[in-house]
């Protein structure tokens, strides 16, 4: 069986969501999608680094639509791991283990790797949101679309827009 990584962050958990209803809460901004293509989260949210820290920033984030249903059929024919850096943001860990209880309890916790880098993962196909996570993975990657990254060539990776997409690459 093979085994695939899926991330957290921007894949499973809508972080630009909360980005925004943070950003609207707290400067009362509310940004158009276009405005921040190609942009990273950084540049893209003045006060990124307080809302990830904020108790309740992972906890609360929306699921990304179709996901939870194509996670059980990838859950059924792959040896499938999440795996989310949660040691740079300390109150992240226990949220993202909360959020991925509540949202994917058909995943055991052996199935939930909560780590810094990503360096270290190895499998056969990763699906991530980030270049400096799938850039050094040695298997098959999928790149997964979010503003930071749509104006970028996706190179060596293949891209794919939503979880349909996900389902007709894996599935």
């Amino acid at each position: 069986m093979k085994r695939l990584i899926v991330d957290m962050d921007g894949v499973l958990a809508d972080v630009y969501s909360q980005f925004r209803k943070y950003e609207r809460l707290d400067l009362g901004i509310e940004q158009d999608e276009a405005a921040i293509i190609g942009k990273t989260e950084r540049e893209a949210f003045k006060n990124v680094r307080t809302y990830v820290n904020t108790p309740g920033f992972f906890l609360e984030a929306p699921v990304i639509p179709d996901s939870v249903e194509v996670m059980q059929q990838l859950n059924q024919q792959y040896d499938l791991y999440i795996v989310s850096s949660a040691m740079e943001f300390p109150l992240s860990l226990y949220e993202k283990y909360q959020w991925l209880q509540q949202h994917f309890p058909f995943l055991i916790w052996e199935q939930l790797v909560l780590c810094g880098s990503k360096k270290i993962v190895q499998g056969d196909i990763m699906l991530d949101d980030h270049f400096k996570n799938l850039d050094h993975f040695g298997g098959k990657t999928l790149l997964y679309s979010q503003p930071h990254n749509m104006q970028r060539d996706a190179g060596k990776h293949q891209r794919v827009a939503n979880w349909q997409e996900v389902r007709l690459v894996l599935l």
